[in-house]
């Protein structure tokens, strides 16, 4: 399987996941069919069948009013379940991030709850059409196995709802939103990133675009959702030249202007028309536009929507710090495995060894500026925020190799300029101090004990 084949597979799965109707559509066509052949079934079942004695004995007026209290109850169940996780996705976009509602359409649970519902009102009703009395021109039938199996569907029916209940209590929880916003920014990083290993040499510095680079243009408007590095490195090594594409996933691009350069490997051979031509359709072919970000290739994606939490935390409507310090907690922790991993542009070789393609990808500093500029300066006037923004930055200090070492320091002088144009009492300006303090000592290999957010 082509690395290109799984990047697309992947987008069309995270797609597909995001959307409610797939799993439940699927269980319905599934529970017609079973509706049409389980009532074949039992019409070759007499009293010598091993479980006969298990299943429903009554007569064709009480199969019928079984059936008809099935359907009624559940479609009447499906509409509360509906209604319940309408309510849910519109606490998540009011109260935390409408870039939650992914995390929301995604629970595969809900897929199941509400595919259970809409499986048992179709199968109850398609099953109904087959009960007959007994007119005289036709003997009574009444499909016993498919009424027993109607049954323990609306059993389960009632336990599902029970459950989802409960399940749909937690999710909407703050604890629970960013820990599975954590999980998808983890498992996103640990696919598109690789893990940086303490001996491996500095990367290589990307080419520089001459002068004459040739722009290459968007063809649609929209968020970059998935670049496919084979086609623009085919396309280079097949036209002599080297490409950049200076947007990321994540990023919005806009039809008809540049998305990147494109320039001769050689300097005395120019690009000509048709290499210019087949430059700008493979760039154009090789990325992928969508009306909203989604966490496939986009490695921001994850901070980003924790640093929305914090934000709407610290808006004055809602004004709820903890929940700030909480989602920084998160912040912290995956940008510490993340500096972990290589990050900055991705390079693409041809078979001779020449760097043909250069896909820009977020630095660490630009992952550290997304996770704290806006929470740093929404939250300068609350010390905890500020702490907990030293604690990420001290955190991060220990984990980021020397090299790395000047974004932090970057990010510290910032925070202190924060503190010091806040009119903080001085038990609090000593505390923010000695947090400063503990960042610098932990970017010397030293952690002292008693720095900490509160």
């Amino acid at each position: 399987m082509s690395s290109a084949f799984r990047a697309r597979l992947s987008v069309v799965r995270d797609t597909t996941r995001t959307q409610l109707w797939p799993f439940p559509t699927l269980a319905v066509v599934l529970a017609v069919a079973a509706g049409v052949v389980l009532p074949l079934v039992d019409a070759r079942i007499d009293d010598s069948f091993p479980v006969s004695a298990a299943l429903f004995s009554g007569g064709a007026d009480a199969a019928r009013t079984v059936l008809s209290s099935i359907a009624g109850s559940l479609i009447t169940v499906t509409s509360l379940t509906f209604s319940l996780t309408v309510v849910t996705l519109q606490l998540a976009s009011s109260q935390f991030s409408p870039r939650l509602l992914r995390t929301f359409t995604r629970d595969r649970f809900v897929h199941l709850t509400l595919a259970l519902f809409l499986a048992t009102f179709t199968y109850a009703l398609t099953v109904l059409r087959s009960v007959r009395n007994d007119t005289g021109g036709s003997a009574e039938f009444v499909p016993r196995l498919s009424v027993t199996v109607a049954f323990v569907l609306a059993v389960a029916g009632v336990l599902g709802l029970v459950v989802f209940l409960s399940h749909l209590a937690r999710q909407i929880r703050v604890e629970t939103m960013v820990r599975a916003v954590h999980d998808d920014a983890r498992s996103t990083a640990a696919l598109l990133l690789d893990e940086r290993t303490p001996d491996a040499p500095a990367p290589p510095r990307p080419p520089i675009p001459p002068p004459g680079a040739v722009p290459l243009l968007a063809h649609d408007s929209g968020f970059l959702v998935r670049v496919d590095g084979s086609v623009l490195l085919d396309a280079a090594a097949g036209t002599g030249a080297v490409v950049l594409l200076d947007r990321h996933p994540g990023t919005f691009v806009v039809a008809g202007t540049p998305i990147g350069l494109a320039w001769p490997l050689d300097p005395l051979r120019p690009l000509d028309d048709d290499a210019r031509d087949r430059l700008a359709r493979c760039a154009a072919a090789a990325v992928t536009t969508g009306y909203e970000r989604t966490a496939a290739q986009d490695v921001g994606f994850g901070l980003r929507q924790l640093t929305d939490v914090v934000n709407k935390s610290l808006s004055p409507g809602i004004n709820d710090p903890t929940t700030a310090v909480h989602a920084l907690g998160h912040s912290a922790a995956l940008l510490c495995e993340l500096a972990g991993r290589e990050l900055g542009p991705r390079l693409l070789r041809d078979d001779d060894g020449c760097t043909r393609v250069v896909l820009t990808r977020p630095t660490l500093a630009d992952l550290v500026d997304l996770a704290i500029a806006q929470p740093r300066r929404y939250g300068a006037t609350d010390p905890a925020v500020l702490s907990r923004i030293a604690v990420l930055l001290r955190e991060l200090a220990w984990c980021v190799p020397t090299g790395q070492h000047a974004v932090v320091v970057d990010q510290l002088g910032r925070l202190r300029a924060t503190v010091a144009a806040q009119g903080f009492d001085d038990h609090e300006n000593r505390e923010l101090a000695e947090l400063g303090e503990a960042v610098e000592q932990a970017l010397h290999g030293r952690w002292t004990s008693g720095a900490d957010a509160h």
